[in-house]
């Protein structure tokens, strides 16, 4: 198993403390690198960090008490001070303005145009190669049975994932000149917002209706077979809808917005990534055929090597500039399926994890989508 699965059962609070327990020693790698970024990036001291994570967790404890419990007990449970875990959480806030080429690239193919009838997700992430050791897939089940699976960070709760009400979200990081520090919902928060809603509705509101002191993207999508595209930032937002079945994002705001893109110019190749994935597609979404497989060649493309969707380090970067993908991710909303692989994706196969299956204690993910078999395109069993 390439990618490691932490799934937990309870309520927040044990859930939290389940996931720090099982992974304090990844937690404590992940807070000593982001307390290096930000004294070495932002000038943050550590009673910085530790006043603003105190900042970020009373966030919490008004935007989502499930968030918050989660925080806490993944506090406790990793022995970790809390408001280390709230800096985490709040990474984007603390790290913006210096200038990290967080990258990504996601689409979303709505059902009319997939060979299963299926609505698909998927993207990849790239960051600092540095952080592939210390991420993992991360299973929740409340008590009331409401399940999320997503990709996270030690010691973070949410990145790309989907929830079993068929709800799934993906993650594009922006930049805007509206950014601004203050007691906003950080990013990450939103993301795991939108994973708690068990409506489309819902998840809006957990994005639209908040205060927000930094910029992001949300490409959500759901099993009902519709898909939008949240571009957000302090005080503004703006939504983009499919075109020909296809919605892709990555790392420039596309909306009009009155703002200033401050990614634009600088993220390796954004004005090209969004629609690079769409002139992959677009032909066998016409023909009403999109599977999977034709989602992961698409994320394997490298047109512009090394800085396409396919990211790959540049040889030229220094260590702090090094980015990415890290992870590619895949999934089909109608079915709860996930489907991931770590860098680089272009030669590594897919694993594909059920979400009514990952609770299992003999949990395992079956391997599909290998780069060694029929060059990666043979469609798997899903």
């Amino acid at each position: 198993m390439d990618t490691p699965l932490i799934a937990v059962e309870g309520t927040y609070e044990e859930m939290g403390a389940e996931v720090g327990h099982r992974t304090a020693d990844l937690v404590a790698r992940s807070v000593e690198t982001y307390l290096r970024r930000f004294r070495d990036k932002s000038g943050l001291s550590p009673a910085d960090v530790r006043r603003w994570g105190l900042t970020f967790l009373d966030v919490a404890r008004t935007y989502d008490a499930g968030i918050a419990a989660m925080l806490e007990g993944l506090a406790a449970g990793a022995g970790q001070p809390v408001e280390h875990i709230a800096a985490l959480n709040a990474r984007t806030e603390l790290l913006d303005g210096t200038g990290y080429d967080e990258g990504c690239t996601s689409v979303a193919v709505l059902p009319k145009y997939t060979r299963d009838g299926h609505t698909l997700l998927a993207q990849n992430w790239d960051w600092h190669p540095e952080q592939g050791a210390v991420t993992f897939l991360l299973a929740t089940r409340d008590t009331e049975g409401f399940a999320v699976l997503t990709l996270a960070e030690a010691g973070m709760l949410a990145k790309s994932g989907l929830n079993s009400a068929g709800l799934g979200v993906c993650a594009n990081r922006l930049q805007s000149d509206r950014d601004r520090a203050g007691a906003g919902v950080p990013y990450h928060f939103l993301l795991r917002g939108v994973l708690q809603s068990e409506r489309m509705s819902r998840a809006h509101r957990k994005v639209l209706d908040v205060p927000r002191v930094s910029s992001g993207n949300l490409l959500i999508a759901d099993a009902g077979g519709e898909a939008i595209d949240l571009e957000v930032a302090p005080d503004v937002f703006g939504a983009l809808l499919p075109r020909d079945g296809l919605l892709t994002h990555s790392n420039h705001f596309q909306a009009e917005l009155p703002l200033e893109d401050r990614k634009a110019a600088s993220s390796g190749l954004t004005l090209l990534r969004h629609e690079r994935l769409r002139h992959l597609l677009e032909d066998t979404a016409a023909d009403r055929a999109i599977g999977l497989e034709h989602v992961v060649a698409a994320l394997r493309d490298h047109y512009s090597f090394p800085d396409g969707v396919c990211r790959h380090l540049d040889p030229d970067a220094t260590p702090a500039e090094e980015c990415h993908t890290v992870y590619s991710v895949v999934m089909d909303l109608d079915a709860r399926e996930l489907a991931i692989a770590g860098a680089p994706p272009c030669a590594r196969p897919f694993e594909r994890w059920a979400l009514d299956e990952v609770f299992k204690p003999d949990a395992a993910p079956e391997l599909c989508f290998d780069p060694d078999t029929d060059g990666g395109r043979r469609r798997p069993a899903w």
